[in-house]
């Protein structure tokens, strides 16, 4: 590059960020998370050259930080990138706890510091403090999580348990380049998972470590016993974050109307209780003010008071990462007021995401951080245009209205594409079931939870508690009513990896960039949006224990299994973007061999069919749930042999994918995928459907 060309390019550089001056500093969070998604993006762990290119790429951002003009702008994104990616990496090796190395049977002990639901609705125990006599102390897990199945009321949080489980390590991707499992509870430090269908024992009662979580439960227990049913489970998964008590169906009837998100403690709660403190504190301090003649500085007071509830709201629900999210956004928000600046800007959502991700870096890769952030952001931007514009000259009655549907919509349109991306599916209701649901949980339900806290002391909360199960009860109702409508739900089918990294920088640059070109944003969106239309699903998965194979055909996906592998056949049918009964896929299964590309696979399932397979040719793939060895030169896959790969895919172009090829050889993948092994698939012509 000659002098010439590099001056010029330094100008258009410093002209391009100099024209940005005071609205960059959200883009240092996002460089953040760019630092951060390059290190989860990876498909090897990163060793001591990566790291030490990091650090030379930070060394070159602090050395163009130091030039005037734009170059310092750049100089600083580079730095923040480089920041992000070694604050995953610490992450990543700081929780690494032993995984249960094979599977085990045998007595299970340790403390019960969590409860929840599995998707059978089982209670699911996850234990701490862990002991596995059978196995070697060093094996131990650091955490486990078992579901009970026959267990209908929990032992008390911090007790010690013990029960007989069958356990082994969490397992990968159903789906080559699907959800990652493993990472997921490595970050937890769930080292293994299971199920026990005999008593769980309560071998020693609680110690004074979790009297928090202790009275979490105590809460939730005692909303439960007052109002049996949906109703009760709900009030305490929103006071309380415990969510044992709502059923498959309850969940189920949410998610489709698009209130789910109320269920999680989150931005709106936390947003909510908060408010209504501050603006009860501040009425309160104001009419303390007039009758006594005090100065009070009712405003400053009001927020530092309403900035204690919501930490003690944060303690209540169990601190998981969705209200940690809520709780520093809040926080931002209320220093904020205390400090007289403005609360509600791109620069406080910048801080608060800033904040969680350092605190927890694999949160970006979830749908609650994605999601919520994508709202929030959304909700300021546009309401920070609007604020340009003259005063609305609609009637003062209006105004609430039109902000409350605004928001909505706006809240809608950000988080529906990441749903849809994560979840398979689009509420088509959730727009008026939300206008019909929140007001009513931010005029009722809340202030009557806080009132419901002062009051409890005194023994007179049952009055408010009345007020917000009336206010749960027609959330509910909502819920049930649009989850009814024929048109409530559509499913779309998973898309392409690259599809919300493309949406994402697409919106943020329509969002935070000053400019007209910053409608080069709608078309990242635009391209995101074709990308997605162009998503093929696999013709052939195969489940990485050999339980199930599916089949794409004209009519859907056929499986090979009407039982079993529930969650596997799920999950595929939901990718791709229609569900159906597992037992009206395996309809369309017939039981002679399938052809795929010209290559012959055989699924067998069970000893007797086993036993009949003696011999096999080199155009054959042989898919077994347990371990055989027929005589000839096929390809066989069973429990052994994809416990080297994980689940198998063959594209719609004859491809062969792994799961240990497309999500990678990371600190939580396990033993058998860290020595190199591949997969001779045979392969000819064109797939027969």
């Amino acid at each position: 590059m000659t002098p010439q060309i590099a001056q010029r390019v330094a100008q258009v550089i410093d002209q391009t960020f100099d024209a940005q001056q005071g609205q960059l500093f959200p883009w240092a969070t996002v460089l953040f998370g760019c630092g951060i998604a390059t290190f989860f993006s990876l498909r090897f762990e990163p060793d001591g050259p990566w790291f030490l290119g990091a650090f030379f790429v930070a060394v070159f951002g602090m050395c163009l930080a130091r030039n005037p003009h734009g170059r310092r702008a750049l100089g600083w994104g580079l730095l923040w990138a480089a920041a992000g990616f070694g604050v995953a990496a610490v992450r990543a090796h700081h929780v690494g706890a032993p995984v249960l190395p094979y599977r085990y049977y045998g007595p299970v002990e340790g403390r019960l510091v969590a409860v929840d639901r599995s998707q059978s609705d089982a209670l699911r125990l996850t234990l701490d403090q862990v002991r596995l006599p059978r196995l070697e102390r060093q094996h131990w897990p650091t955490k486990l999580r078992i579901s009970a199945r026959d267990l209908q009321s929990p032992p008390p949080i911090g007790a010690r348990v013990m029960t007989t489980a069958h356990l082994s390590q969490p397992q990968g991707p159903v789906e080559p380049g699907g959800f990652d499992f493993r990472r997921h509870v490595w970050f937890q430090q769930i080292g293994a998972v299971g199920y026990t269908r005999v008593p769980v024992l309560r071998t020693a009662p609680p110690d004074r470590a979790l009297w928090v979580d202790r009275l979490r439960a105590r809460i939730g227990h005692s909303l439960q016993q007052r109002y049996p049913g949906a109703t009760g489970g709900v009030a305490a998964a929103v006071l309380t974050g415990d969510r044992s008590g709502i059923d498959q169906y309850t969940l189920r009837t949410l998610r489709i109307s698009n209130l789910a998100h109320l269920l999680a403690i989150s931005g709106l709660h936390m947003g909510l209780l908060s408010g209504v403190v501050f603006s009860a504190a501040r009425l309160g301090l104001v009419i303390l003010g007039l009758a006594t003649g005090w100065r009070i500085p009712a405003k400053s007071c009001a927020a530092a008071l309403a900035l204690g509830a919501a930490t003690i709201y944060l303690l209540l629900s169990g601190g998981n990462v969705a209200t940690e999210r809520a709780y520093v956004m809040t926080a931002v928000v209320l220093v904020a007021v205390l400090l007289h600046r403005r609360a509600i800007t791109l620069r406080a959502v910048a801080i608060a995401g800033f904040i969680v991700l350092v605190h927890r870096p694999e949160s970006l890769l979830g749908p609650g951080f994605q999601m919520s952030f994508a709202a929030t952001t959304a909700l300021v931007s546009v309401f920070a245009t609007l604020r340009a514009y003259p005063r609305w000259h609609w009637p003062r009655w209006i105004r609430p209205i039109f902000a409350l549907v605004l928001s909505s919509a706006v809240a809608g349109l950000a988080t529906a594409p990441i749903g849809a991306a994560h979840f398979n599916t689009l509420s088509q209701v959730g727009l008026i079931a939300n206008l019909l649901a929140v007001p009513v949980m931010g005029s009722l339900v809340m202030p009557a939870a806080v009132l419901a806290a002062l009051l409890a002391p005194l023994g007179l909360e049952a009055l408010p508690l009345s007020v917000m199960n009336w206010g749960l009860n027609w959330i509910l109702n909502v819920a049930d009513w649009a989850a009814a409508l024929p048109f409530a739900q559509r499913s779309v089918v998973k898309p392409t990896a690259l599809v919300l990294p493309c949406l994402a920088i697409g919106a943020l640059f329509l969002m935070l960039w000053q400019g007209r070109a910053r409608i080069l944003g709608a078309g990242g969106i635009v391209l995101a949006l074709i990308l997605w239309t162009q998503s093929d699903r696999p013709a052939l998965l195969i489940a990485s224990d050999g339980a199930l194979v599916g089949l794409e055909t004209t009519n859907g996906r056929a499986l090979s299994r009407a039982r079993g592998a529930g969650f596997t056949a799920r999950v595929w049918m939901e990718n791709d973007g229609a569900p159906r009964d597992q037992a009206q896929a395996a309809q369309m299964w017939h039981a002679e061999p399938i052809w795929v590309h010209g290559t012959q696979v055989h699924a067998i399932a069970g000893k007797r069919a086993a036993a009949q397979l003696d011999h096999c040719d080199a155009d054959t793939v042989i898919v077994a749930n347990l371990p055989i060895a027929p005589e000839g030169p096929c390809l066989v896959l069973d429990p052994k042999t994809l416990s080297q790969h994980g689940a198998v895919a063959i594209t719609q172009k004859g491809a062969v994918l792994t799961a240990r090829a497309q999500n990678g050889v990371r600190l939580w993948s396990p033993k058998d995928w860290h020595t190199p092994v591949s997969l001779n698939w045979p392969t000819a012509g064109p797939a027969t459907p």
